[in-house]
C-alpha cells in the first residue's frame, strides 16, 4: 500500500479518519493524500477552474485550515499533501483515486439515523458507491491501529469474487484475521445444504492462497444482515467489518436496498467496502 486518500472537511470525524489513515500509513510506508472540496456555487467559481481572484479569500482560509489541520504529532515523519477542489468529493472521486494512485480511502462518518440519515450519511454512500478502491469509514478515534480481528460478510455468489479477492489481500496486507461470515435472514431463508454447495462452488473457482479459507465460513442466522453482523462481531469479538459492494450501481442482492448503506451508516466499528 503506497497511497491513502482521505476527503476532509476539517471537522471531528475527519481527525479520526485521519488518526487511521497515520496509523496504516506508519504500518505501510505509505503517503496520505488530503481533500477538500470547495462547496462554492457557479457564480464564484468559473466551470474552468478556480478563478484566483473570486476564489483567492476561500482557498486561503481553506489552505490555513489545513496547515493547523496537519499539525499533529501523530502524523510526524508522514508524507502527507494536500489539494482543494471545486466540486463535490463523491463527484471527482474515481478522477482523484487515479491522480494520486490511492490504494485505499479512508473517511470520517458521523453515521446517522431517522431523519438526519438522509442528510449526513449521503456523502458517505456516495463515495462509497464510486469509488473502485476500497473505502473505510471511521466513526469513532481509535487509539493506534490495534485491529486484529475484522468480519467479512458476503453472499458467496459469483459475483462477488473479485471483491473478495480485494478483501482476503487487504486484510493480509494489514495482519487482519480475516472472519468469513454468511448471513442467514426470514426474508431471504436458505436451507443449511443449499448455503454449503454455494460457498463449495464459489471456493472451487479460487486459486490459493483465496481458496484457503472455504471451511472457515460461518452460517450465521439473524432478523436481517446488519443485525447479524452486528451480533455476529460480538459473538467473536470482532471489531471490523468489510462489505462487497456494486458502487454506483447499487449495494449487491445479499445488501439489497438500504441494507448495505445502514451497515456503513450505523454500525460503531470502522467498515470497509470492496467493489463487485
Amino acid at each position: 500500500m503506497k497511497n491513502i486518500l482521505v476527503p476532509v472537511d476539517f471537522s471531528i470525524y475527519a481527525e479520526h479518519a485521519l488518526y487511521m489513515a497515520a496509523s496504516i500509513a506508519r504500518l505501510q510506508n505509505a503517503e496520505i493524500h488530503l481533500v477538500h472540496t470547495l462547496d462554492l456555487g457557479d457564480g464564484v467559481l468559473p466551470d474552468d477552474g478556480v478563478n484566483a481572484f473570486d476564489a483567492a479569500p476561500f482557498v486561503m482560509l481553506t489552505e490555513k485550515k489545513f496547515n493547523n489541520f496537519i499539525n499533529k504529532d501523530y502524523l510526524k515523519g508522514l508524507k502527507v499533501s494536500y489539494s482543494v477542489r471545486k466540486t463535490s468529493v463523491y463527484k471527482e472521486i474515481e478522477s482523484i483515486s487515479k491522480e494520486v494512485e490511492a490504494d485505499l480511502i479512508v473517511m470520517g462518518s458521523k453515521g446517522s439515523s431517522g431523519f438526519e440519515e438522509f442528510f449526513i450519511g449521503s456523502n458517505t454512500q456516495r463515495v462509497v458507491r464510486y469509488s473502485s478502491v476500497p473505502v473505510m469509514v471511521i466513526k469513532d478515534k481509535m487509539e493506534g491501529f490495534r485491529i486484529e480481528n475484522a468480519v467479512f460478510a458476503c453472499d458467496f455468489k459469483e459475483e462477488n469474487l473479485e471483491s473478495y479477492k480485494m478483501a482476503f489481500d487487504f486484510f493480509d496486507l494489514l495482519k487482519i484475521k480475516m472472519n468469513l461470515v454468511y448471513i442467514n435472514t426470514p426474508d431471504n431463508f436458505e436451507s443449511s445444504p443449499k448455503i454449503i454447495e454455494r460457498i463449495s462452488r464459489f471456493f472451487n473457482k479460487l486459486e490459493d492462497p483465496y481458496k484457503d479459507n472455504a471451511d472457515n465460513v460461518k452460517v450465521f442466522s439473524d432478523y436481517s444482515v446488519e443485525l447479524g453482523i452486528k451480533d455476529y462481531c460480538k459473538t467473536i469479538n470482532a471489531n471490523f467489518v468489510g462489505i462487497p459492494t456494486h458502487g454506483y450501481k447499487g449495494f449487491s442482492h445479499f445488501f439489497s436496498g438500504s441494507i448495505g448503506e445502514n451497515i456503513v451508516n450505523h454500525l460503531k466499528m470502522p467498515v470497509v467496502t470492496f467493489k463487485i
